[in-house]
């Protein structure tokens, strides 16, 4: 199941898509930014396939 979701990308403050995948496990991985490239390192839970906690921070 994919949940689709905007964030703001913390580096440039700007609305990215980000297409969540929730049929698996928690995740924890780094995607860059479709404006200004710099990466994101994306954390979630998922919890029934419902999503949990969320977060998006600058990765370094």
């Amino acid at each position: 199941m994919l949940l689709d979701r905007t964030v703001i990308c913390p580096s440039c403050w700007e609305p990215v898509d980000l297409q969540l995948d929730l049929s698996g496990e928690d995740q924890d991985y780094v995607e860059d930014c479709s404006v200004c490239c710099r990466p994101m390192h994306i954390t979630y839970t998922v919890y029934n396939g419902e999503l949990g906690d969320f977060q998006v921070e600058t990765a370094t």
